[in-house]
């Protein structure tokens, strides 16, 4: 960019790590998840939430299924802290869900988050405190002797208040601003840590390790967290937690990239909600995974919910393009990619087989509780096959191939002239006046059908010209015994093209539609459609139909 001073940025140095792993691992299995939903992510909205919306997320993020949830900073608010007491009080902390809480390394801090923990059976305390070269140089103009030092009087002071709380104690540490950080010395003060908390098989620690900014592409992420995980001491009892943000867009692929190279956790929130660009997104990440054929082992089949809540609780509006979840990411406006879908679709439901596999669509609607009415929508850069589709899917009428361009086309002449988008209803709306509601130059009075030895009679009743004309033909079926009827006196010669018929509707009130394509010496091939309760009527609906709009 223009008027940039050289050298006001520079490259993200390599990090030095020969034989890397993480490159030809896969995800098989999901990681520990924690939401921090009610901490990260309160703390970056504009109007932070109150008690009753914090208890509608923390009652979502539950059903979801996270057995771990950061509820807050206690210490830091009143209202954090009557938060926790509420869920104490209420009974509301399941057993199996452990709850954390974020505190800075100072005594008063420490004893007023125990003191909000008082009753929690299960809690992990989460320490943290800044050990980048930038904030070590800029903000707390210390030494590296004297970073390790506080981290290390937080555990202590933690150890002291654990021994008076009657449940269990985790903690939790987290180098904030670790990829800002030189790994030595990330490695050197979370050794120090677990070393002084006392980390064993039943003493484990979670080490978080945070793109607090996200400083660098996804695969120096991997690289540090692999590192991370070659130089922790007592690695079998440690827990290697990620908690990334999105500053350069790349949150899912460095979280991904991190658990290829070892990460067993992922903090993160809903909807990417969070400082700056916010937190990595779990919704995306877990939906990942499910694509991948791996449980993620938490439930997003109704992500309507997800997202009313989440909403509601943050006041924030969800992109129409957020993967998995926004408004239009399984809508297709392009003609190439409605024929692709409705096609996929037509496909899996003829072979029935489980396997997803529909262009365009990395899952399926259905799972995340989705229908296929809004899949394919229609505008001016819509096909045939979109509108044939939306027929189908919405009204039953299950257009012939053929006859998908001649539709279209009606279709998009009115989509061009509005510029907008058309719904459901005025798709069907061109549909019925184009041939329903056809302008007539032959019209249908009366039709009898019998039949003998396979061929079928007719007495055809019609007017013509003005004038009412009685005449009786027959063929190899009705509409034949029609046409051979109506060319004694119908003076414009035509052929039949194609014939398709199908029921509309339910058992007890279906009606037969039918679908006749004719051809005139004047005309190209045209379509006629024609319905009743009777398949012969419905027949000769469709022959006149094609017949008047042939003329047209």
């Amino acid at each position: 960019m223009k008027n940039i001073p050289q050298g006001k940025y520079r490259p993200y140095p390599k990090i030095d790590l020969p034989n890397r792993k993480w490159p030809n691992n896969t995800i098989t299995k999901a990681p520990k998840w924690c939401s921090v939903d009610l901490r990260d992510g309160n703390q970056a909205l504009v109007n932070p939430m109150d008690m009753n919306k914090k208890l509608s997320l923390y009652a979502l993020l539950l059903k979801i299924g996270f057995k771990e949830i950061e509820v807050g900073f206690p210490s830091a608010s009143k209202v954090e802290f009557d938060f926790l007491r509420r869920l104490v009080n209420d009974k509301l902390i399941p057993d199996d869900v452990t709850i954390q809480v974020l505190v800075q390394a100072r005594e008063h801090l420490i004893a007023k988050t125990f003191e909000a923990l008082k009753g929690v059976k299960k809690a992990t305390v989460h320490l943290y405190n800044s050990t980048s070269v930038a904030q070590r140089k800029i903000v707390f103009k210390k030494p590296k002797e004297e970073i390790i030092a506080l981290a290390l009087e937080g555990v202590d002071l933690i150890k002291k208040y654990e021994k008076e709380h009657d449940g269990e104690i985790f903690l939790e540490y987290s180098p904030e601003s670790f990829t800002g950080t030189e790994l030595e010395f990330a490695a050197e003060i979370c050794n120090a840590v677990t070393k002084r908390w006392g980390i064993n098989e039943n003493r484990k620690v979670i080490i978080n390790l945070p793109a607090t900014v996200e400083m660098a592409t996804p695969n120096i992420y991997a690289d540090q967290i692999e590192w991370m995980s070659r130089h922790l001491e007592n690695r079998e009892n440690v827990i290697i937690s990620t908690h990334t943000h999105n500053d350069r867009g790349t949150s899912i692929a460095a979280t991904e990239l991190a658990l290829l190279a070892g990460a067993d956790r992922v903090e993160g929130t809903l909807l990417s909600n969070g400082e700056r660009t916010g937190n990595v997104d779990i919704i995306t990440l877990a939906l990942n995974m499910t694509t991948q054929g791996v449980e993620s082992n938490l439930d997003f089949s109704n992500v309507n919910e997800v997202l009313d809540v989440v909403e509601r609780c943050t006041e924030i509006k969800t992109h129409c393009r957020h993967p998995y979840v926004g408004d239009l990411v399984y809508t297709a406006f392009s003609g190439s990619h409605q024929d692709a879908i409705n096609k996929g679709l037509a496909e899996r439901k003829a072979r029935n087989n489980v396997f997803w596999e529909v262009p365009y669509l990395p899952i399926d609607p259905e799972d995340v509780g989705r229908n296929y009415e809004s899949i394919i929508r229609i505008n001016s850069q819509s096909g045939k096959g979109g509108v044939a589709f939306v027929l189908e899917k919405n009204f039953g009428y299950q257009l012939p191939k053929a006859m998908h361009p001649e539709v279209g086309k009606l279709v998009q002449d009115v989509s061009d002239k509005k510029g907008e988008e058309l719904s459901a209803t005025e798709i069907l709306d061109i549909f019925k006046k184009n041939y329903f509601e056809v302008k007539e130059h032959i019209t249908l009075v009366d039709f009898t059908l019998s039949s003998l030895k396979g061929v079928s009679k007719c007495v055809l009743t019609y007017i013509y010209n003005g004038k009412e004309i009685v005449a009786d033909g027959e063929g190899n079926g009705p509409v034949d015994a029609c046409k051979n009827a109506l060319m004694k006196d119908y003076k414009n010669s035509f052929t039949i093209n194609s014939y398709a018929e199908h029921s509309c509707g339910h058992e007890s009130s279906a009606k037969a539609i039918a679908y006749i394509e004719i051809q005139t010496k004047q005309t190209l091939s045209c379509f006629g459609v024609g319905e009743d309760n009777d398949i012969a009527i419905a027949s000769i609906k469709a022959l006149f139909c094609a017949l008047n709009r042939a003329a047209q």
